[in-house]
């Protein structure tokens, strides 16, 4: 039924149990259907093939990605689409995943599905950073989750101004500060005691964590807003984290400039799962 021009791409998690078998067989699945697959470097290493790609380059000319693993999996992969139209099927792998909400028992219905283009698509508005030091840029950055601004030092707090649309928010002194997306929501922010944001809601939330000041609470900003933190501490006594995954560290006086990006990731959804379900499915929330 699929075309021989059609493509598809994988990118798959270090440490998968029997990956070698999940990867072969799925690879066998789509040649049934003259569909190419081009997979990653960790994927070659599983198949002990030498001809894996690089995440960047790999979703160029795909249908979709497939991303075998986790959130954190899936974060390295939507950072690797770079603003494409490309849909990305996340299956869930690892314990949590509030993103990657396809099991492993429903793969093969779900491809059968995304093949046929009979998919739900779930947007996702990523997060656009940039440093500033002086006047100069030195450094942009994407993020699907949160920017993390926090302490490079053992035990020791850091001093951040925050200013909103340059109005002035709060110095604060405390562990870090998180500037999350809606579905960065229910990662470390939630954890700092942030609030869960529905994945259409337009906003951005700027959550302290650990606050020396026990009033500073989280704040929810639109997304239309530009967020500026102002680094107080010394020199590379704050870090700043993307997605967990990447980042510099700050010098006294850097700004770090957040606003809404123009890319979204597409994530392929189970027809039958909406948000409140996963909610309820990963916070062990009360059935009816």
């Amino acid at each position: 039924m699929a075309e021989s021009n059609k493509s598809v791409g994988v990118i798959a998690k270090p440490g998968i149990p029997n990956a070698t078998e999940l990867l072969e067989n799925l690879l066998a699945w789509f040649a049934e259907r003259q569909v190419t697959v081009r997979y990653d470097e960790q994927s070659a290493i599983y198949l002990g093939r030498s001809d894996g790609m690089a995440r960047a380059d790999l979703p160029e000319g795909t249908e979709f990605v497939i991303v075998l693993g986790g959130d954190g999996t899936l974060l390295s992969a939507a950072r690797a689409i770079g603003g494409r139209d490309i849909p990305l099927l996340a299956v869930n792998l690892g314990h949590l995943g509030f993103l990657s909400s396809i099991s492993l028992d429903e793969l093969y219905p779900s491809l059968e599905l995304a093949m046929r283009h009979e998919y739900r698509i779930g947007p996702r508005r990523m997060l656009h950073c940039e440093v500033f030091r002086g006047e100069e840029s030195i450094a942009e950055f994407e993020a699907l989750n949160d920017i993390v601004l926090t302490k490079a030092s053992i035990a020791r707090m850091i001093d951040l101004d925050c200013f909103v649309d340059r109005h002035f928010v709060a110095s604060f002194k405390a562990d870090g500060l998180i500037i999350a997306t809606p579905t960065g929501s229910t990662a470390y922010s939630l954890s700092a005691g942030g609030p869960i944001i529905f994945p259409t809601v337009q906003a951005l939330a700027i959550t302290p964590i650990c606050p020396h000041t026990l009033t500073n609470r989280p704040v929810i900003v639109n997304d239309a807003s530009v967020i500026t933190i102002q680094a107080k501490s010394e020199d590379e006594g704050i870090f700043l984290t993307v997605d967990g995954q990447v980042g510099q560290p700050l010098k006294r006086g850097d700004r770090v400039v957040c606003r809404s990006s123009e890319n979204y990731i597409k994530l392929i959804r189970p027809p039958q799962m909406l948000f409140f379900d996963v909610l309820r499915a990963k916070l062990k929330w009360g059935e009816r």
